[in-house]
């Protein structure tokens, strides 16, 4: 289904985005990072906060450390500030990328258990489902940040795989 491949080439998509948000993010102030815009989680840091929490719950899955306390619903408030959230998501980009990087195709094979505070119980999916659910995760999220920096007359950076640079 997937490769160590794909997962590194996604890894290095992954630190590339966030290097862009994080440079964008920087520029921001509080008022305009934390103003609720009618998404999901509603602010543009909310919903960063939640991607890197959502990061550090799979990442742990895969890799046996550590794992965020907050649950889901606290997952918007992961991080106090724009300058600490930017640190953490240069952290997890490395544990990330780290991980994706001493993959090889046993490491993608069988399932994975764990319990889902969110679901209330314990799951059992493919591991390969899950690795991709980790990226798409951070795909998803990421656009709509996109949407909102774009709202704001904001233009992120490009966000196509083939312009990733080397």
């Amino acid at each position: 289904m997937i490769s160590p491949e794909y997962c590194q080439t996604m890894a290095r998509y992954n630190a590339w985005q966030n290097d862009g948000l994080r440079k964008t993010v920087a520029a921001m102030d509080r008022a305009e990072l934390t103003k609720n815009r009618g998404a999901f989680f509603g602010s543009i840091f909310a919903t960063l906060n939640h991607l890197l929490w959502g990061d550090a719950i799979w990442i742990s899955r895969f890799d046996g450390g550590a794992g965020p306390d907050p649950s889901i619903k606290q997952s918007i408030e992961f991080t106090p500030t724009a300058a600490v959230w930017a640190a953490e998501r240069f952290r997890m980009d490395a544990r990330i990328t780290l991980w994706a990087e001493r993959l090889n195709a046993l490491d993608l094979v069988g399932d994975l258990t764990w319990f889902s505070g969110a679901a209330g119980r314990e799951i059992t999916k493919r591991k390969a489902l899950c690795v991709i659910q980790l990226f798409n995760h951070q795909t998803h999220h990421r656009g709509q940040v996109h949407a909102m920096l774009t709202a704001l007359g904001i233009k992120p950076d490009d966000t196509d795989l083939p312009f990733m640079p080397e």
